[in-house]
């Protein structure tokens, strides 16, 4: 057998795979809270005590921060994760970390097209790919071609300052440095990201709060629980702003890494925020921001745009790395 996992700074999602030859049959599956565990160690042990008992021949796991020298601190968790301690831990035979979009890559070729949507046609090419997908962090990684086929390279380009474009993006850049002092993409384009875009837009006096909304965020562990669905309705205009803005630094930044990486093969949107608003991402915005390159306008737009709408991406990449391991 082999044990794949996605760990991400909220879920972490493992799976047990039997594989014959090329064959892959899923044997056992669970999402469990990341933040319930003091150790990715202690989440995979509860995991392997829930299913069948046999031999591990090799795992891999995408892991939601650097990996260097087979070794990763999670970005948004206190784990501490290392290769040779989980071969040992697990036991397994061999023992692969990955960066979670790095996984995601390796996935990208399992899926069927009924797990894209298409936002831009552009014109079909075979060449480098980027691939981006914001989430709990915003992951961003490259698909080389080298002539035969593509290379998976991890990067932590989330990670980068966030560049604004306009005087509401500069006055945000403003907001957040007060906060944080730097401020990098991940910092807007992320999860608790957009409740920083949020806060920005109520705090600049930009759009006033509405009572009944202070009155359901009050308390409450994750504010997007609350603005998620609000903003996807258009119940307030301060959260659909919100949204609109965040959407629109999201097609930028995709435009951003599509020139860095010259994307002639396709650009790919992965992540669990954009299939949620996805009537948002579709609008239009996201689109127009991202070809919005000056004279590389014309580049831009003749790179295919995809969203992709299976979450189980980076876990299916994650098996595929195991199975080159056996």
């Amino acid at each position: 057998m082999i044990l794949a996992g996605d760990v991400g700074g909220t879920k972490t999602a493992l799976a047990l795979w039997d594989i014959q030859g090329v064959n892959f049959t899923l044997v056992h599956e669970e999402r469990l809270p990341s933040r319930d565990f003091p150790t990715f160690e202690a989440a995979v042990a509860r995991f392997l005590a829930g299913g069948p008992r046999g031999p591990i021949d090799a795992a891999s796991f995408g892991i939601a921060g650097a990996v260097v020298e087979g070794r990763a601190a999670a970005t948004n968790l206190p784990w501490k994760i290392d290769e040779r301690a989980l071969e040992s831990a697990i036991p397994a035979k061999r023992v692969r970390l990955l960066n979670d979009l790095e996984a995601t890559g390796h996935g990208l070729a399992a899926l069927p097209p009924a797990a894209l949507v298409g936002l831009q046609a552009g014109t079909p090419r075979i060449g480098n790919i980027a691939l981006i997908a914001a989430g709990t962090g915003l992951g961003e990684a490259l698909l080389i071609w080298d002539g035969r086929s593509h290379h998976v390279v991890a990067s932590e380009g989330g990670h980068a300052d966030f560049a604004p474009r306009t005087d509401d993006e500069i006055d945000l850049l403003k907001f957040l440095r007060k906060e944080f002092g730097r401020v990098s993409y991940e910092r807007i384009l992320s999860g608790p990201g957009f409740f920083n875009v949020y806060r920005f837009l109520r705090d600049t006096g930009r759009y006033p709060e509405p009572a009944w909304l202070a009155e359901r965020l009050k308390g409450v562990r994750d504010p997007n629980e609350v603005l998620g669905p609000v903003a996807r309705e258009g119940q307030d205009p301060l959260s659909v702003a919100a949204l609109d803005l965040f959407t629109s630094i999201y097609g930028a930044e995709t435009g951003n890494l599509a020139l860095k990486v010259l994307a002639t093969g396709g650009v790919f949107i992965g992540g669990g925020i954009a299939p949620r608003f996805r009537a948002k991402i579709e609008d239009g915005t996201f689109v127009t921001a991202f070809r919005d390159k000056g004279r590389f306008a014309p580049l831009l737009e003749a790179m295919p745009v995809h969203l992709v709408l299976e979450p189980r991406t980076a876990l299916l990449g994650a098996a595929r790395v195991a199975q080159s391991l056996v």
